[in-house]
């Protein structure tokens, strides 16, 4: 039997459903989804995509024993990526223990398995932001959250697999996602990116309000960021199938840090709109915790072969804004 079926988990989330629709787009086969669709509209953001399976969480060990000599790799982005999340049982159990049970799935039957990391991993950022895995690089990181440390303790379980030579996949990579924005994340309610929370505000030539700063080295909406285009991570997890001797632990942003205002306007500008930025006061619960700056360190990315420019905020939010947003059928 070919293997031609390839897993997506999270594939009707944000970021999964739009690799799902890149894989489509290239030709990489059949398409198994493994995702909650839940009550809301979250099934809209694969409504397009011709798929192979749809199948539930629950029944996810039953469909991979079933299909185990057709599936060519696994992609797992489904988590639990709120921030805010406090249930660290239920975080554990579907970032951590899954991911384990992925990992150990595709070691055993030499497949390639491409998982999501996170930046939340860096923590306050005070360490930099290395993707080098090494176990001592990696016990060093503090995340600031339980999403975090679901995604640090995970990476630092690969690390050890490779190095006490315990059985591993072909290939495997994860990729430490910074602030990605794009179509699909109409689902995600407070985690939705800014750009999406601000548009209809925007849209309507009202004045849209950023978090005051509370340190004293950044002015007020110029907290910075790396923001990296959806569209730049399915391509990269393309290139990274189209390379199977690739593996290892790899930053995905743009390469640069830039300030909510830019972002903010950059959608007037997509709207052919002049700025209208004001600001707000940040919850004191969201204070401590807060990152001022992210900058993902694309070296090791370049260095492995990935030679694809990431896309300038400017024409992403462009993107996002004119062909997605603000049109009757904003999904990917």
């Amino acid at each position: 039997m070919n293997r031609n079926m390839i897993i997506v988990t999270g594939g009707a989330g944000f970021i999964g459903s739009c690799i799902v629709a890149a894989l489509e787009r290239a030709g990489k086969g059949d398409i198994a989804v493994i995702d909650y669709l839940g009550t809301d509209e979250k099934w809209k953001n694969i409504a397009k995509r011709e798929l192979a399976a749809c199948v539930h969480p629950d029944d996810t060990d039953a469909f991979l024993e079933r299909h185990r000599e057709r599936i060519s790799a696994i992609i797992h982005m489904g988590a639990i990526s709120s921030t805010t999340e406090t249930d660290a049982d239920l975080i554990a159990r579907t970032n951590f223990t899954l991911s384990l049970k992925l990992w150990d799935f595709c070691a055993a039957a030499g497949i390639p398995f491409i998982y999501a990391s996170s930046a939340a991993t860096y923590g306050d950022g005070s360490l930099g932001f290395d993707d080098t895995d090494t176990q001592e690089h990696l016990n060093a990181l503090r995340p600031l959250n339980c999403y975090g440390w679901s995604k640090a303790v995970f990476d630092r379980k690969v690390a050890r697999e490779r190095d006490e030579f315990r059985p591993v996949p072909p290939q495997y990579a994860g990729l430490k996602f910074f602030n990605v924005y794009g179509p699909n994340e109409y689902h995600k309610g407070t985690m939705k990116s800014v750009i999406a929370h601000i548009f209809p505000i925007a849209r309507q030539n009202e004045e849209v309000k950023l978090f005051k700063s509370y340190h004293p080295d950044y002015k007020d909406g110029w907290q910075l960021r790396d923001f990296v285009w959806v569209g730049d991570i399915a391509d990269v997890v393309l290139w990274l199938l189209d390379h199977p001797r690739v593996s290892g632990l790899f930053n995905v942003g743009s390469g640069e840090a830039r300030s909510f205002y830019d972002l903010a306007a950059s959608t007037f500008a997509a709207l052919g709109l002049e700025p209208k930025i004001g600001y707000k006061e940040m919850p004191e619960s969201l204070r401590p915790k807060y990152q001022y700056y992210t900058k993902a360190n694309l070296t090791k990315l370049r260095s492995v072969g990935y030679d694809k420019p990431m896309t300038r905020l400017e024409d992403g939010v462009r993107q996002y804004v004119q062909n997605f947003l603000n049109t009757e059928d904003p999904y990917m």
